[in-house]
């Protein structure tokens, strides 16, 4: 299965996952919708009630009451059950790839991002020494400025405090754009991978629009 199928019976089952979950809490989920003053909070709310990702919670506040009963709830365990059959993996093995409490923010002049920066060229560039990681990041910022390059820090929201796990890097080439994400070595095979990849595929779409998106992992 292509990392590109993959990721669709990802979102699929997890989608499916929700909308059991919320049925099996359909008291507490109407409970939560009635008392959102909008879409958007009530979104939020499910999101944050069933421990899912806002496309999830979208997917349980558009349910119409059709699928409630038991037949129709059937169908969507079954569906899932499916859709766990043909996954490489699921998020109960790599719990981040969904991307609840996860986030793409952009690369700042930062203490932390600059470290996190230096970590990554020390394992891509085998160098870690002040001159060769400025110089690279010097270089990365000219092309931002120029708004040819877009870095974002991928960020676990899940804790007390933000955790910077990686990055995800938007190059414009042509009509094209190479995008690589670069995960830390001892937060890989988690899921965080897989959570930076989807989420960068959006954002990088809405900073070069009308632009070709060409995936290069790692960088």
């Amino acid at each position: 299965m292509t990392t590109t199928n993959h990721d669709q019976v990802l979102d699929r089952r997890e989608i499916a996952a929700a909308l059991l979950r919320a049925l099996e809490r359909r008291h507490e989920v109407l409970d939560a919708i009635v008392e959102s003053n909008d879409r958007a909070e009530a979104i939020t709310t499910i999101a944050g009630l069933l421990d899912t990702n806002e496309l999830c919670a979208e997917a349980v506040l558009n349910l119409p009451f059709r699928r409630l009963t038991k037949a129709e709830r059937k169908k969507i365990r079954e569906e899932l059950e499916d859709l766990d059959a043909v996954l490489t993996w699921t998020p109960a093995e790599r719990s981040y790839a969904t991307g609840a409490h996860f986030r793409l923010r952009p690369f700042t002049h930062s203490d932390e991002d600059r470290a996190l920066f230096a970590e990554r060229c020390a394992e891509t560039l085998g160098d870690d020494s002040n001159p060769k990681v400025d110089a690279e990041r010097e270089s990365g910022e000219a092309r931002i400025d120029d708004e040819s390059a877009v870095w974002l820090v991928a960020e676990d929201l899940s804790g007390a405090e933000p955790k910077s796990i990686g990055f995800a890097f938007g190059e414009l080439n042509g009509s094209e754009v190479d995008v690589a994400i670069w995960v830390r070595a001892n937060l890989r095979k988690q899921g965080y991978g897989t959570a930076t990849l989807k989420q960068a595929r959006t954002e990088l779409a809405a900073y070069f629009p009308g632009s070709t998106l060409i995936i290069r992992t790692p960088a």
